[in-house]
């Protein structure tokens, strides 16, 4: 298709926020990568079950970016910087405050949390090694997350690039050398993590400082600003925690399936996360084109963009969707599975295929809702599709992965129908600051 001024401004936004949605999925890729190597199949199970219950717990915040991104853009839309900023640094204490519970309230909850999933006493232990020293590291992992949020919002999404590019490559040599070189077992891949995401938070502070300072915005905390972010964000947190509900349930009824159908479920999740991010740059460029777009008061480029931006997740889905069939032969042997572990892995690749197309548009119209500020009507349609996917689920869990696979397209359908039916109408589009 014939590249318009509309797309380049599409590719400026999504092509930097592509590399960084990449880098954050293949942090945990790098873990099982290294930890397969060094550990083997027992502790990338661990790995897959702490790794689910970190990701939960930050998933659950990621109305710090989208909120933060929506907020910041509409501002910046209609010409009101010093707010934008403001929601921006509101933002950060707000993701630090987060951070500081979470870790209170999930230390003592590690090990019955871990038994939640069902996992072999030797894996629960190292899961619950992994998942309490990766929670040191979840203030850093919220501060990114609402800093990244103030730098879309502002349409930069060229330094996340670099951030993430950095804290990934760190993140890889320090798991490489506590657990190889170091012999520190899967603790090795947790401090490895911490580190590399606590200095990646680092960075964006300094950043909002910066723009803050530029601006004459005050750096400390407003109450009544942290408190209005927060409750904000409420909608996307019921959004978010539907979506999580569903993906806790796969990995739940993946690990009763037994120790080979549990590593390569996780393996499989983690290049479908990973799929998933790269589609979502154009979501991002859809939240931040929106809110910008809406801010100004031009409800005609709002409809132009999403229209263009289903177009660019439609064929990006299909392309993602045939490099996993090409790479399928490679993939096990990039995670040393043994062969009953690639004989499972081998088998869901096709349904992770197959679905991507769907998934481009699907993340494409979440951005978009994202970004006008639709997190009502988002909250009350996870809701419903979950409920679509928990048959499926409970017929899946008799069966084998694949099943399991299909149960999630049965989800991404109904989230396809749902998010359709809204762009097709007009409610959404509320225009202002």
């Amino acid at each position: 298709m014939p590249i318009t001024p509309q797309d380049r401004e599409i590719l400026r936004l999504a092509v930097p926020a592509f590399g960084a949605l990449v880098a954050e999925p293949l942090f945990l890729l790098s873990d099982y990568a290294i930890v397969g190597h060094g550990l083997g199949t027992t502790a990338v199970g661990a790995l897959g079950v702490a790794g689910t219950v970190l990701t939960t717990l930050v998933n659950l915040c990621v109305f710090l970016a989208y909120g933060t991104t929506a907020s910041v853009a509409r501002q910046t839309g209609a010409g009101h910087h010093e707010r934008a900023m403001r929601h921006g640094v509101d933002g950060i204490w707000l993701a630090l405050g987060i951070g500081a519970a979470l870790i209170a309230v999930m230390w003592p909850l590690a090990p019955p949390v871990v038994d939640l999933f069902g996992a072999a006493p030797d894996q629960a232990e190292q899961a619950v090694t992994y998942l309490r020293i990766s929670l040191l590291g979840t203030p850093g992992m919220l501060v990114v997350l609402a800093g990244t949020g103030v730098l879309r919002g502002l349409q930069d999404t060229v330094t996340p690039l670099v951030v993430a590019v950095g804290s990934f490559a760190l993140n890889a040599v320090l798991n490489a050398w506590f657990v190889l070189g170091l012999d520190w077992g899967i603790a090795g891949s947790a401090w490895g993590t911490v580190l590399a995401q606590t200095l990646g938070a680092t960075v964006y502070v300094a950043v909002v400082v910066k723009g803050a300072r530029r601006l004459r915005v005050p750096l400390r905390p407003d109450p009544a600003g942290v408190r209005q972010a927060g409750t904000a964000g409420f909608a996307l947190l019921v959004r978010t925690v539907c979506l999580r509900v569903v993906l806790v349930v796969a990995m739940v009824i993946a690990t009763r399936m037994g120790q080979a159908e549990l590593a390569a479920y996780a393996i499989a999740t983690q290049v479908w996360t990973m799929l998933a991010f790269a589609l979502d740059a154009i979501a991002i460029a859809g939240q931040a084109i929106t809110g910008r777009a809406l801010g100004a008061g031009d409800v005609e480029a709002t409809r132009r963009a999403t229209r263009r931006m289903v177009t660019w997740g439609v064929w990006s889905g299909a392309v993602l969707g045939l490099l996993v069939l090409a790479a399928r032969p490679l993939l096990p042997g990039l995670f040393d599975a043994d062969p009953q572990v690639t004989e499972q892995l081998l088998a869901v690749l096709w349904p992770v295929a197959l679905f991507q197309p769907i998934c481009g548009v699907v993340f494409v119209l979440d951005g978009v809702l994202i970004g006008a500020g639709d997190q009502r009507y988002l909250a009350w349609a996870g809701v419903w599709t979950t409920l679509a996917y928990l048959p499926a689920a409970a017929l899946a869990s008799g069966m084998d992965i694949v099943a399991l696979w299909c149960a999630l397209g049965v989800w991404m359908v109904a989230r396809l129908v749902t998010l359709a039916r809204r762009a097709a109408g007009s409610a959404w589009l509320v225009v202002g600051a």
